[in-house]
């Protein structure tokens, strides 16, 4: 085994970046690999830990690497991972591959944007396995801040508006997250004699009062929630998204959404049980909003980009539905959902950014039949949408189906509406959209792809060529591996959710 795998992981494209700004700016393809490089080694020491985790039947936290950094605040370099951390670490080191090859062609100002793009992954892959709070808001607030000048300069459209809303847009979370942390950080309930930290394990033990639990919680779910799209504080992402250069998409729709729901699954539930317990009806009933509202404002759009944005807003509400159910079956679901959005809108966004580059428009109803000209990209966006609303033999499907079979039966003696459990209630109004994403995702492949072609516009369009295909094939490819054979992806969340199911 490695020693330290973890620390590599993390560091690696924070390594790469450090390259990159001294390879001489006329250099392209030596910043593009060194890019690419940094981006596969994570790929393969994520698989290598999910595997050895799986294979060795390891529980818990492991691979740890701890340091200590300042001690009298009880501050350490702490990292680890479990099924969940490992699972999810795995997804960003495919996104960002994929996503290096994705931004093969960018040529302005390339030696910054790879930076860039390295820098905000190092505070993905930080946030994935910190066990100390205050790291993890460090990798947190490092992963969010690169999003500006990522949009700000390499963006479309109304890119300064875009760049500026999303930052302050998440800055206002943070500021949220930081004083529930701060407080859990202050009111823990330590043994006699042992000094205050900020490890997570310690924290996730500490005796906290019942209303001090619920204050914090409430707090940590809307400073996350709103990197999660939760509504209605969600309108900063469809912007972001639209703006967005194809790389920053796929990874702001594909992981850093993520970073949210990850944040309340691991410090809201794993440290305040009692608080979250107190609070989940109201997370459950805004994650059906999120289901039902993301899914309407899609079916109206014209601009494929937000079409992706909206559908995101309403995957990112699946997610929130099955954190808030807390039960195993539910929880697995939750985080296969993460995963299989972030596999699918990874590869939404590349062949969005693919069709516009060509076509140079992202109007709807401006485009038809190219399918005939573009069969690859098609099929792969034919299978992108299939997972979208969740067709059986899809990623979508597995994640779905856990997540409403975990919310029919969540809360049942509690929460009710008329004599109904108003979990019920909710899993059967989420399980209703799903024909309303089924209709604009079949608009979508029906307007754009088939039909007439208007061969003066659009009979010169090319398929995907050399490193495009990377993005298609791989995310494409795991939509429906993950779709036919989930068990081992289940199996490594499956194992670590035992401590989020508090009695």
């Amino acid at each position: 085994m490695i020693a330290h795998p973890l620390t590599i992981i993390v560091v690696a494209p924070l390594i790469a970046a450090l390259i990159v700004m001294i390879v001489p700016r006329r250099n392209l393809l030596a910043i593009r690999m060194v890019s690419a490089v940094a981006a596969g080694i994570t790929v393969v020491l994520s698989a290598h830990l999910c595997y050895s985790y799986l294979g060795e039947h390891m529980h818990g936290l492991q691979f740890i690497d701890r340091a200590a950094w300042v001690i009298f605040p009880g501050i350490s370099y702490y990292v680890a991972a479990d099924g969940i951390s490992l699972s999810l670490t795995l997804l960003t080191a495919l996104v960002i591959f994929c996503g290096v090859f994705a931004s093969w062609t960018v040529v302005h100002r390339t030696k910054e944007f790879y930076c860039l793009l390295l820098l905000l992954v190092t505070g993905v892959f930080g946030v994935f396995v910190a066990q100390d709070l205050f790291f993890f808001f460090l990798f947190y607030e490092i992963a969010v801040l690169p999003m500006y000048l990522l949009i700000g300069i390499w963006g479309t459209g109304p890119k300064e508006y875009s760049a500026m809303k999303l930052t302050l847009y998440l800055l206002v979370g943070s500021a949220f997250m930081l004083v529930g942390m701060l407080g859990m950080y202050f009111a823990a309930q330590l043994p006699v004699g042992q000094p205050r930290t900020f490890d997570l394990t310690v924290l996730s033990k500490a005796g906290y009062t019942h209303t001090f639990q619920v204050v914090a919680f409430f707090l940590l779910y809307v400073g996350f929630g709103i990197l999660a799209g939760i509504w209605p504080l969600h309108t900063w992402s469809p912007d972001g998204h639209a703006s967005a250069p194809t790389a920053v998409s796929m990874l702001h729709a594909g992981v850093l959404m993520k970073l949210g729901a990850y944040g309340v699954l691991r410090v809201g539930i794993g440290c305040l049980p009692e608080g979250a317990q107190a609070w989940m009806w109201l997370v459950g009933a805004i994650a059906v909003i999120n289901i039902v509202y993301g899914s309407y404002v899609a079916m109206g759009q014209r601009d494929l980009k937000y079409v992706i944005a909206y559908s995101s807003v309403s995957h990112m509400g699946v997610v929130m539905l099955g954190l808030a159910a807390l039960n195993q079956v539910a929880l697995n679901g939750a985080v296969m959902q993460m995963i299989s959005h972030g596999i699918m809108t990874g590869l939404f966004f590349a062949l969005v950014g693919l069709v516009y580059e060509r076509s140079h428009t992202r109007d709807i109803e401006a485009m038809g039949g190219l399918a005939r000209q573009m069969p690859g990209i098609a099929v792969a966006f034919t299978i992108g949408g299939l997972a979208s609303f969740g067709l059986p033999g899809t990623s979508g499907f597995v994640a779905e189906l856990l997540v409403f079979l975990g919310t029919f039966r969540a809360h049942a003696g509690s929460y009710l509406i008329g004599g109904v459990p108003l979990f019920a209630i909710l899993a059967i109004g989420a399980v209703i959209a799903i024909v309303v994403t089924a209709t604009y995702v079949l608009r979508v492949l029906q307007r754009i792809f088939h039909g007439p072609l208007d061969e003066a516009k659009y009979g010169g369009l090319t398929d995907a060529r050399t490193t495009e295909w990377v993005t298609l094939v791989v995310l494409g490819g795991l939509l429906i591996l993950i779709g036919i054979y989930p068990s081992p992806l289940t199996d490594l969340i499956g194992g670590s959710l035992g401590q989020f199911l508090r009695p």
